[in-house]
């Protein structure tokens, strides 16, 4: 079978033989890994691609003002020389629309068709692997860009119709961005909006309810329209909404951090694998981090076999693979997920 194929048995809840998996480094452990190899080209030589993502939506837009300071499309200042970005003021100090100017649909709908024509080339010209498109940022990332974290939360409980037109129009603008992407012949997209922390829903899962859950029923009825998978990135436990998730059309959760309060794969394959597929699992904070190599090889193992017989899962790390990282440990990762393609 075609890398696509299995992911699609995958997504659909069916067991294959051959577990599909990704990985991403760091550049600098991928330099690492280079000399480690002395091969330019070990990444492909060892590791199969099952994923091809030719269209990357930008929704945040950074402007460069200078080499420490840049402008998202919202008016965000951020901190760039700091990892992560730091925001250093956000545009909308006050709860008030009557002086901002929001920035329209067709600001996001343009950089999406400069690249549409060559993305659409190169999706129809691979049918090896599996076609995502990353849409990037979502609804409460924006909010929180365009308010602060703390104001952004505040406002869910000190000013609602704010807050509900805030999400509306991110909403808005995020729907006009997946219907440009209509004609586009991928097989998902892949969002990110970061809902979780260690312990559970940043604002509660009842605030998440009331604000966010309306606002990604409608993303989801999109893709859905399409005829696409819809696959959502969210750091965290999550597990609280994940009912919520599964009743307004999710498909799949990446990141899967099993280190999180409730998300062991065990735990949440056996609450909810036959209804929402996972992406993860590998832990970044844990065993990728205080693991020996061959702990490592034992718990890629582990989550190869957890799956097989019911499908409904991507392996992967939760993070991409730190430029910190023991070279060893990485080699372990390299060379099991290797082993997988046999």
């Amino acid at each position: 079978m075609t890398g696509r194929e299995i992911i699609k048995k995958r997504l659909n809840h069916e067991g294959t033989k051959v577990t599909p998996y990704t990985v991403s480094f760091e550049e600098e452990l991928y330099q690492r890994l280079t000399e480690y190899y002395k091969d330019e080209d070990w990444e492909k030589k060892r590791l199969r691609q099952f994923v091809c993502d030719y269209l990357n939506a930008d929704t945040v837009q950074m402007r460069e003002i200078d080499k420490t300071y840049a402008k998202d499309a919202y008016g965000a200042l951020w901190r760039m020389d700091r990892k992560p970005w730091h925001l250093e003021k956000c545009p909308l100090d006050e709860p008030d629309f009557n002086e901002y100017d929001f920035p329209k649909e067709s600001v996001f709908v343009e950089s999406i068709l400069k690249k549409k024509e060559a993305a659409i080339a190169a999706y129809s010209a691979n049918n090896e692997q599996y076609r995502l498109i990353n849409i990037g940022w979502g609804i409460f990332e924006h909010a929180w860009r365009i308010r602060g974290f703390e104001k952004a939360l505040m406002d869910m409980l000190t000013d609602e119709d704010f807050y509900f037109e805030l999400t509306e129009n991110l909403t808005n603008n995020y729907i006009a961005m997946l219907k440009t992407c209509q004609d586009v012949p991928a097989d998902a997209f892949m969002f990110g909006d970061d809902w979780g922390d260690q312990s559970g829903i940043i604002m509660g899962a009842n605030l998440w309810r009331k604000f966010l859950k309306p606002c990604w029923a409608r993303i989801y009825d999109e893709v859905h329209r399409q005829g696409k998978k819809a696959i959502h990135h969210s750091c965290g436990s999550i597990t609280d909404i994940y009912d919520d998730l599964t009743e307004i059309g999710l498909d799949c959760h990446e990141s899967v951090q099993p280190e999180s309060h409730g998300m062991r794969p065990e735990v949440v394959r056996e609450k909810w694998g036959k209804k929402i597929c996972f992406w993860g699992c590998l832990g970044s904070q844990g065993i990728l981090h205080s693991g020996t190599p061959a702990e490592i090889q034992a718990e890629i193992k582990r989550l190869h076999l957890l799956f097989r017989e019911e499908g409904g899962y991507v392996l992967a790390p939760a993070k991409p693979l730190v430029a910190e990282m023991n070279i060893y440990k990485a080699v372990a990762v390299v060379e099991t997920l290797a082993e997988l393609n046999n």
